[in-house]
Order: C-alpha cells, then sequence, then structure tokens
C-alpha cells in the first residue's frame, strides 16, 4: 500500500467498511488490502482515524430499522398495521428483515473492531504513544464486546470470533455457549475500562466511564444466566455503575426533550452515542427521523414514513399524566413542539403552504377531535431550517444514544435491589428518584423490580433497550417475562383531545384490542435464512469457549 495523506485513507477505510457490512456472510475474510501495514498507523491522528467508523458505520444496518424494530417493537412499546408488523405482533421468522440486518450489523462491527485491535498492535509506530494505542485498541475491544451482547441477547449461543483471516480455512467454527459469550464481553469492556481515557480524546469518544457503565449492565444481565441472579454478579455491577455515578462528571440534562435535539448531540448526561453526519457517504448518517416521523410536513422532504407508527395502548398506559417523558417520546392531538416546524395550507391562499411551528394534527368527528396513533417524536428532529440545515432526505446528524447516565442510575437500582422484593436502600432511592425528578412525577419511599422495569421502559422507550430489559427478566424467571408480554395490549385506540389547540389532556381509550401469544420459543431469534445456507456450522451444538 503507497503512503498517502490522512483524509484519503479514512475515506479508504470507510469504503472498505461501507463493501463489507454488504456482505453477504459475516464469516467472509475482511479485504486484504484495507489499512493494515506500518505506513498508516504513525500518528496519534491516524490512530484516531482508524478507529472513527467504529461509531456510525459499522452500525448503521442494525441503527436504521432493527434498532427500534426489535429493540421497541418486540418488546411490546410499538403498534403499527403496516411496518415492523412482524416484530410488534411477535411473529419474527428467519426471513424477517430486521433479522438479518442486525445480525450482519452486529458481525460486522465484530469483524471490523477485530481488524483494527489486530492492526493496532501489529503495526502502529513507536512516535505514538503508548496511551493512544491501547485506546485506540480499547475502543476496538469495547465496540466488539458491545456487539457480542447484543447478539447473545437476541441468538443466544453465537461464535466468538477473534482472527477473521483464519475463517476461510478453518473450519472447525461453531457456536459458543451463553457463559462463555458473557465472560468473552466482560473482558472486553474491563480492558476497554483499564485503557480508555477519562476524558475523551475527541468529542463524542469512549472514555473509562462509558465501558464501566456497559460493564455494570453486562454484569447486571449476567447474574441472571444461571437463574437466580448471582449476587457477586450483582455486587459488580452497583459497584462500577456507583463509580460512573460519583467520578464520570455526568449529569442529568435539565429537560428531558432537551436530549433529543441535534445542537445537544455529545450533552453531559450521554454517555456513550453513535456519531452521524447528515452530509457523508450512505451509512454514516442517522436515517431514522425518515421512517419514524408522521409526515413529510415535518421532515421537509418525501421521507416521513411513520404515519401508521405509534405507542403501544399498553406502553400509554404507564404514562402519568404529568409525566413530561411522554411528550418528549410520543406526540398526541394537539401537542405543541416550538422547535419543530411544519408545513401546512395557507388558508389565506389556496394551493400555497406556509411553515409553522409543530400542533400535532389530528381527526374531526363532530366536535371530536382524535388520533388513532401516538406518533413517535423521539429521534424526530424536524426540518433543515430547525436543525441548522443539517437534515436532507433519510439523514440527520442527531446521535444515536447507546448509553446514557439516566440508565446507569436504574441499573444502579436494580443491582441494589438483586434479588430482594424490594428496597429502601437511601442511594439506590436518590439515583431512581432523580430520573422521576426530572421527569415531573412524585418520588417513592421504597422500590420494586416491577417500579424499576416500568420507570426503564418510560424513560428509555424508543432508544431500542426494552427488548432487552426482557431478556434480561427471561435469564432468570421466564414465567414472568412471558406474563408480560402475553399481557400487553398491542392494538388499536383512539386519543381524544380536551381542547382546539395545546391541548392539555387526552382521553385513550381501546378500540379493538390484540395480545400476541408468547411462548418460550420467542426469545431467541431465528437465525437469518441465509447464513443457516452460508454457515451450515451454526447447527452444530454450542461449546465453551477456549479462553487464553
Amino acid at each position: 500500500m503507497k503512503k498517502r495523506n490522512y483524509n484519503k485513507y479514512l475515506i479508504t477505510f470507510i469504503c472498505l467498511l461501507a463493501l463489507s457490512a454488504c456482505s453477504k456472510d459475516f464469516l467472509n475474510r475482511p479485504p486484504e488490502d484495507a489499512i493494515v501495514d506500518v505506513n498508516f498507523y504513525k500518528s496519534s491522528d491516524q490512530v484516531l482515524a482508524g478507529t472513527a467508523p467504529l461509531y456510525n458505520i459499522v452500525w448503521f444496518a442494525y441503527n436504521d430499522k432493527a434498532s427500534h424494530g426489535i429493540g421497541d417493537g418486540r418488546a411490546g412499546v410499538l403498534m403499527s398495521g403496516s411496518y415492523q408488523v412482524d416484530n410488534i405482533r411477535m411473529q419474527t421468522t428467519d426471513v424477517t428483515p430486521e433479522v438479518y440486518s442486525s445480525w450482519t450489523a452486529f458481525f460486522n462491527v465484530v469483524a471490523q473492531s477485530n481488524m483494527v485491535i489486530g492492526n493496532l498492535a501489529k503495526y502502529t509506530a513507536s512516535s505514538v504513544p503508548e496511551s493512544v494505542k491501547q485506546a485506540g485498541i480499547a475502543e476496538g475491544r469495547f465496540m466488539r464486546g458491545l456487539a457480542y451482547s447484543y447478539l447473545v441477547q437476541n441468538w443466544g449461543p453465537v461464535p466468538i470470533i477473534v482472527d477473521n483471516n483464519v475463517l476461510l480455512t478453518d473450519t472447525s467454527i461453531t457456536r459458543n455457549t451463553v457463559a462463555s459469550v458473557w465472560e468473552f464481553i466482560i473482558r472486553d469492556l474491563r480492558f476497554a475500562a483499564q485503557n480508555l481515557p477519562a476524558t475523551p480524546l475527541q468529542k463524542g469518544r469512549l472514555t473509562k466511564w462509558a465501558a464501566e457503565g456497559m460493564l455494570a449492565k453486562a454484569f447486571l444481565t449476567r447474574a441472571g444466566v444461571s437463574g437466580s441472579r448471582n449476587q457477586a454478579d450483582l455486587d459488580s455491577a452497583a459497584w462500577y455503575a456507583n463509580d460512573v455515578i460519583v467520578n464520570s462528571g455526568a449529569a442529568l440534562m435539565s429537560n428531558y426533550e432537551d436530549l433529543f435535539m441535534m445542537k445537544n448531540n455529545n450533552n453531559p448526561e450521554s454517555l456513550f452515542a453513535l456519531q452521524w453526519k447528515y452530509d457523508g457517504d450512505w451509512g454514516t448518517q442517522n436515517s431514522v427521523q425518515a421512517f419514524l416521523a408522521f409526515g413529510s410536513e415535518i421532515t421537509g422532504f418525501g421521507d416521513g414514513w411513520g404515519g401508521d407508527l405509534g405507542a403501544s395502548l399498553y406502553q400509554l398506559q404507564l404514562y402519568r399524566v404529568d409525566d413530561k417523558r411522554r411528550k418528549g417520546t410520543f406526540m398526541f392531538p394537539g401537542d405543541h413542539y416550538s422547535y419543530i416546524h411544519q408545513s401546512v395550507d395557507d388558508p389565506n391562499n389556496p394551493g400555497k403552504k406556509i411553515i409553522q411551528e409543530l400542533q400535532v394534527p389530528w381527526n374531526f368527528v363532530g366536535t371530536e377531535r382524535y388520533n388513532t396513533r401516538a406518533w413517535v417524536k423521539k429521534y424526530v428532529v424536524g426540518r433543515p431550517e430547525d436543525n441548522d440545515g443539517k437534515v436532507t432526505q433519510q439523514h440527520t446528524e442527531m446521535n444515536t444514544y447507546m448509553l446514557r447516565l439516566a440508565d446507569v442510575y436504574l441499573v444502579y437500582a436494580e443491582a441494589v435491589l438483586g434479588n430482594s422484593p424490594s428496597t429502601s436502600d437511601n442511594k439506590a432511592l436518590q439515583y431512581f428518584n432523580a430520573v422521576r425528578t426530572r421527569a415531573g412525577v412524585p418520588t417513592k419511599t421504597s422500590i420494586t423490580w416491577d417500579d424499576i422495569y416500568v420507570e426503564r421502559r418510560l424513560e428509555l422507550a424508543m432508544e431500542g433497550q426494552a427488548w432487552y430489559d426482557i431478556v434480561r427478566l427471561h435469564y432468570y424467571d421466564p414465567a414472568k417475562a412471558i406474563t408480560i408480554l402475553n399481557n400487553q395490549n398491542r392494538g388499536t385506540y383512539r386519543i381524544v383531545a380536551n381542547a382546539a389547540t395545546n391541548a392539555t389532556s387526552w382521553t385513550v381509550s381501546s378500540d379493538t384490542p390484540a395480545f400476541y401469544p408468547v411462548t418460550e420459543s420467542n426469545f431467541q431469534l431465528p437465525y437469518p435464512a441465509a447464513e443457516m445456507t452460508a454457515a451450515p456450522n451454526l447447527r452444530k451444538p454450542p461449546v465453551p469457549y477456549k479462553f487464553n
């Protein structure tokens, strides 16, 4: 490979990643002409350039649709008559698009992380500070560990791959046990926590606090893998969560809605978020507004295809009337958003349009103003003029939260609760109530698992988290997890507003109930049909992974 300048290297690396993401088989070896030789990693800037694509393009196929289809649809946060229905109705199959897109995305993250880890270890020049080299390797191990956490929670036993270059000649690759995969995840995240800096090398980059926060979640989930939750893992989850809360300097944003405005990317509450560009190559942008926004009048382009998508009735019934998070997550008829604009017909000039602040539209029956959807607000950022021009069709720069401080607060509370029916632990209550206080709802003097579960659904709805909360429960109490899912009404409803403009209260009533049966078989996604043909070793029984 000839020596080239920094920008050309970065462009080449991004293009290679994009090509790899389109591969039909995750077991394919990465391109041999990737950035691998001694002419590249000669400076700290080049190390940072080599790891930068791990923050966006490798995650794109998951973020695009699967994150809300699997993470929210399967958990009962959403309802729809046409979009994500396989996932929403718990009828996901081996040809459901989100199964293949998420599987390939996660293994693309693994492959590219392995490439970064190996290349930095072998080719970093001695002129690069050791701390920068180790931080780059730690970024790769963090991303790989996170990808495996999604893989094991969705598919159970999966192959642990640390060197994609051997896969073409190694016919013994098979699935590894769930316990092995969780141990692998924790080792990767622990390495990241030990080698990432306390302050980011660049804005939006990983820190030790992001790694410790993810470690807390990993320990919390692994605690239940073998049944009744393991106290040592619960203690580790609480320790790491508390260290982040006390020592990271992170702080809750004072206004919940502000979390989901592009101008507040990488705010003090954000511990790790995917970093997107609205004007980069395909796959470097956040595309979710296109699928979630209720119409093109609030995006400014021909997208905005989310008119048939909305909160489930089950989800809506969890909100108190005074919970500020509802308006920040789902739109009710008559809701007003001063920071998003809409194109509407000009009443004084037929055929003309005017731009005004968004007031969520409604249907009329007599004097009744109603909608049959609570449209998605979260990650809907609006038109170009609402975002300094940084919006085009299917492109925004809105960060995707992967971990924020409120999540860590609730992880701590759940870890302290552990196997007890309730807790009044002062610190657990302090963190739990901080989340509720920001939401404008009353504090509690004692909390149960159900309290924490509901709080997580309200706080993290439409952030791709709710399904993994159910999976965590299912590890140690499968009967309760199944009962929760079977009791979710995901049918149609009506939301009637109390006023012609700027409604302040609503009546929500069930129209046609819909309950989709869930059994034990629903808790692991099917392997993608294409992968079962391309990688027959997936049919072999899982085996423990041999750690060095």
